[in-house]
């Protein structure tokens, strides 16, 4: 499958059987307890990010670009807290859903702006640029390329998370590759993090904060690099 092919696959699961499954995971409805697990994986990640963005004291001066947006788990909260927010997904479906969560938690477009866009269309000036739980459906070198390109767009920081390639996750990965089920539409891509790394100071990065949310079914590396 090409990098092309991947990004198709990912744009039309996320339009179709992928947004009921994975809006209901990022929700607060019943579901399964895999998917429980992982909602709260994903909330984790999502939590430390806000955490990491609060301690800083500053987040109502912030313009950032939260890039593969979803249905806007960080998007809401960092726009209720001021900062100046450009939320970006490459599904329809799921900024729409992104945008009635905003108009129920009443959160206007002042400061909260959702687009329909793909990684690599994107494009502006923003203080802080976070990607989260995109990476890992992409294969190594067009993950690469993303970085570059996310790394054009922010002015001073850059949070990552990605799927770390270990020996142990890659064998769960091979694992659960003979039990693909009918929700398993896209590949899952794991990343050596010394490659990420290597792209980042390539790109004049130094990461500052790294932390790791692992739970029975979700595992993500999380990396904040500013400009050197």
């Amino acid at each position: 499958m090409t990098a092309t092919d991947d990004k198709t696959v990912v744009r039309e699961y996320f339009n179709a059987t992928g947004f009921d499954r994975w809006r209901r995971i990022y929700g607060t409805g019943d579901v399964n307890k895999v998917q429980l697990d992982i909602r709260k994986g994903h909330q984790q990640t999502v939590d430390t990010v806000l955490n990491w963005l609060r301690s800083d004291g500053n987040v109502a001066e912030l313009t950032i670009c939260d890039a593969g947006c979803g249905v806007g788990s960080l998007s809401l909260p960092l726009a209720q807290a001021g900062a100046i927010v450009y939320a970006s997904d490459i599904s329809e479906k799921m900024v729409g859903e992104a945008k009635e969560r905003a108009m129920a938690a009443g959160i206007g477009s002042e400061n909260l702006t959702f687009v329909v866009q793909d990684l690599e269309s994107l494009s502006g000036q923003y203080h802080t640029v976070v990607c989260l739980d995109v990476l890992i459906h992409y294969p190594q070198e067009q993950a690469m390329g993303m970085i570059a390109h996310l790394s054009n767009l922010a002015t001073n920081r850059l949070i990552l998370s990605f799927a770390p390639k270990t020996l142990g996750y890659s064998l769960l990965k091979r694992i659960g590759d003979f039990f693909p089920g009918p929700s398993k539409a896209t590949r899952a891509y794991l990343h050596r993090e010394a490659m990420i790394v290597e792209a980042l100071q390539a790109n004049g990065w130094t990461v500052q904060r790294n932390a790791m949310t692992k739970t029975r079914f979700y595992f993500s590396r999380l990396l904040e690099a500013m400009k050197e």
